[in-house]
């Protein structure tokens, strides 16, 4: 089984009962305490129009949590890039590497990360996100690079610094597009798993060696919920599984303490629905965790999992991603 780093992504979920600033402050405690853990990096991503994630000013929030760390690495999993300029995401992760030099990561996808009505007041065109999505890439590179200094628009700061891009996917349009570009590649198996399988394949199969990556790079997010017990395990579980059903329900409050039994929330298709989404979900005690990994290792090969962790009580999300790190260390010791 190949050896893989370990990683986060936060979304900077809002609770029930808790204030953004709330919110805000268990992010950076997650952050520190990850980073005692050896997580490899802190991932937040842009969402839009949700009472739920507080994540939208993602280069803001990024500063914050990159300011209060030392040594992990801090970026956007990621930057919706059709929702901004390129110039604009060109200086603000310019700005931030020059604050943190060497720790932040600049994580590009094509969605929205909204609904269609917000999508509109970014100022997105749809009609173009497939072609205008690669045209600003290059466009972030050409900004970074030094031999943009006698251009007519330059990136400062930007210019010349050496922040890596990774292009994420919910489906296997940006593997294409990873593999053609020679950049890592990120797939959203949290939430949107169908594809992702094929999305590694394709990735693979047509990637092609740049100044940036001389072979493939594959980054797997899912979603983890572990505890000292498999059965507590499954309890605090339930948010995760109140959250989805709320995206099916088109009701996007804020995350709700666990319950005892889902049968009294969601109705068998509801049910169904859900655990396909969350098909690449990790839930159980250390030995369960243990097992689901090398399971799932065994048969992706990816280069890094990322673990995104949807926990009521925040003592116990702090607690998950200590068993989750235990569980990599004993897979890669035995």
């Amino acid at each position: 089984m190949k050896n893989f780093e370990i990683s986060v992504l936060d979304l900077a979920p809002v609770k029930q009962g808790k204030s953004i600033h709330d919110t805000f402050q268990d992010s950076l405690s997650l952050a520190n305490h990850t980073e005692n853990l050896n997580y490899k990096r802190f991932w937040l991503a842009e969402h839009h129009n949700m009472e739920s994630i507080a994540s939208s000013a993602t280069s803001v929030l990024i500063g914050f949590i990159a300011n209060g760390t030392k040594k992990i690495r801090v970026g956007s999993g990621g930057i919706m890039l059709p929702n901004h300029s390129s110039l604009i995401i060109a200086e603000q992760f310019g700005t931030l590497e020059s604050l943190f030099p060497g720790r932040i990561d600049l994580g590009l996808g094509r969605a929205p990360g909204t609904d269609g009505l917000t999508a509109q007041a970014l100022g997105r065109n749809p009609a173009i996100i497939n072609e205008q999505f690669p045209r600003q890439i290059l466009e972030l590179q050409r900004y970074f690079s030094k031999d943009n200094s006698d251009a007519m628009v330059r990136a400062i700061p930007g210019e010349g610094l050496d922040i890596p891009l990774y292009i994420l996917g919910s489906s296997t349009d940006s593997a294409w597009l990873a593999a053609e570009l020679g950049l890592p590649y990120a797939f959203a198996g949290h939430f949107a798993p169908e594809q992702m399988e094929m999305a590694f394949k394709i990735y693979r199969e047509h990637f092609e060696p740049s100044k940036y990556l001389d072979k493939p790079y594959i980054i797997a997010c899912v979603n983890g919920v572990a505890a000292d017990t498999s059965e507590e395990a499954h309890k605090i579980s339930t948010t995760l599984f109140q959250a989805f059903i709320n995206i099916v329900r088109n009701d996007r409050k804020p995350f709700a303490p666990p319950v005892d039994d889902m049968d009294e929330i969601w109705s068998p298709m509801e049910k169904s629905m859900v655990l396909q989404k969350l098909r690449y979900t990790f839930i159980g005690d250390q030995t369960e965790i243990q097992e689901k990994l090398k399971d799932f290792q065994e048969r992706f090969q990816v280069d890094e999992l990322m673990i995104n962790s949807h926990i009521y009580d925040h003592q116990k999300r702090l607690r998950s991603y200590e068993i989750f790190r235990e569980a990599t260390g004993s897979l890669s010791k035995a």
